[in-house]
C-alpha cells in the first residue's frame, strides 16, 4: 500500500488480454475522483438499440487483494445524455474472480447508442468488504418505522 494525494493506494494485479492491446488501463480522471473509467475493448463498434442490453468486454482480468471488491457503476454523463446505464448496478467483482471484467450496458434512452473501441463505458470503485454473521433470535427490538415497507418513510396521499 502507498499513499497518493493523501489517499491510500491499494495495488491491484491486472492482466491485459490481447483484445485490449493499445488501450489504456483504467485511470482516475481527476485527483478527487472515486471511480476509474473502464474502457470498451471491442474490435468494431457495437450499436445498442433502445431497450437493448449488451455485454461489453474490458480486456482486463484482475486479482484483488483480500477484503476488497471492485464495484462497477454507470457513468453519469452517459446516463444523462443518452440513457445508458448498467442494469445490475453496482456490479461486483469479487476478490476471487479471475475472468475478464465485462460491463452489462442497458440503453434506457430513445435512440440507438454506438459504443466505439476505447470508449469510457463505466466506472470502477474499489471498496472494502464487510461480511455478515447471522445471529438468529426470537424477537427484534421495536422501532418507529417497525414493519413499514416500500414508501413508508415519506408516503403522501396520491
Amino acid at each position: 500500500m502507498a499513499r497518493h494525494n493523501g489517499l491510500m493506494s491499494i495495488p491491484i494485479l491486472v492482466r491485459r488480454l490481447p483484445h485490449a492491446e493499445g488501450l489504456p488501463l483504467p485511470t482516475y480522471a481527476t485527483a478527487g475522483a472515486a471511480g476509474m473509467d473502464l474502457i470498451a475493448a471491442i474490435q468494431a463498434p457495437v450499436t445498442v438499440g433502445p431497450g437493448e442490453r449488451v455485454l461489453v468486454p474490458t480486456g482486463l482480468t484482475i486479482a484483488l487483494p483480500p477484503g476488497y471488491e471492485l464495484q462497477i457503476r454507470p457513468r453519469s454523463g452517459l446516463a444523462l445524455r443518452h440513457g445508458i446505464t448498467l442494469p445490475n448496478t453496482p456490479g461486483t467483482i469479487d476478490e476471487d474472480y479471475r475472468g475478464e471484467i465485462g460491463v452489462i450496458i442497458l440503453n434506457a434512452g430513445r435512440d440507438a447508442f454506438v459504443i466505439e473501441r476505447g470508449a469510457r463505458i463505466a466506472q470502477a470503485v474499489l471498496a472494502p468488504v464487510s461480511r455478515a454473521m447471522w445471529q438468529e433470535v426470537e424477537t427484534l427490538d421495536a422501532t418507529a418505522r417497525d414493519a413499514g415497507g416500500f414508501g413508508s418513510t415519506g408516503a403522501t396521499s396520491a
